[in-house]
């Protein structure tokens, strides 16, 4: 099933005409500290968690209509697993599902859903890509630096992922996936902030430009963080 139809089924459950404005601040490209690019990846890796549960406000966007839900989220990056379910503003649940780094398993889809296949596949895609390996490997190469933002890049399955760290305390504020024909999704984090001893953005936007939709979290509550530091 494709991204298109996802989208488009889940304006029929719930939607609204246009677009929502950007509702985070946006990064102050402040100067960066005098850290290496090395130790900017190892200081935000520590303030990291890697075990968490969040309740999230989704907005779905797609040929100027919304879809507005309320998700509930559980991460163990250490794992790579996650668990998620999303309901929309009438309490109905959509649907629930778990993933890890090979898988993703439909625990439930509302029947409407079914009609159109599953949609597992890419909303755990896109989960993976928001909440997992948010920290480059030791084997990214340094790309591009300024005194304001450095911009570290390494090659996986899906493309050339592009982390980009900027910022007052040198936070990861996107996560670009590049393919042979460009840019192919981007995931940008705001507004940062300690909670639990650890950092969490309090939004995300996610662009994919291969099926031309976004998807906003907005983070409504840390329910539970109980782990040390990752990524």
């Amino acid at each position: 099933m494709t991204s298109k139809k996802i989208v488009a089924l889940l304006f029929v459950i719930s939607w609204s005409t246009g677009c929502s404005p950007l509702p985070f601040q946006e990064t102050s490209h402040d100067h960066l500290s005098a850290a290496s690019p090395r130790d900017l990846v190892q200081r935000f890796a520590a303030s990291q968690a890697l075990r968490f549960q969040l309740l999230n406000s989704i907005v779905f966007e797609y040929n100027w209509q919304a879809f507005s839900g309320i998700g509930y989220l559980n991460v163990d990056r250490d794992s790579g697993r996650f668990k998620v379910a999303c309901l929309n503003t009438l309490g109905v649940k959509l649907f629930e599902l778990s993933g890890d780094g090979d898988q993703v398993t439909d625990l439930y889809t509302i029947p409407a859903f079914s009609r159109f296949g599953s949609v597992t596949a890419a909303v755990g895609a896109d989960i993976r890509r928001m909440y997992l390996n948010i920290v480059p490997s030791a084997n990214a190469e340094i790309w591009w630096r300024s005194d304001s933002a450095v911009r570290l890049r390494e090659p996986s399955p899906e493309g050339t992922i592009e982390y980009v760290f900027a910022g007052p305390d040198g936070d990861v504020v996107e996560k670009n996936c590049y393919k042979e024909n460009g840019l192919a999704w981007r995931a940008s984090y705001y507004e940062y902030r300690e909670e639990g001893g650890k950092r969490f953005p309090r939004g995300i936007v996610f662009q994919n430009f291969d099926y031309h939709y976004r998807l906003i979290v907005r983070q409504r509550e840390l329910i539970r963080e109980n782990d040390q530091t990752g990524n």
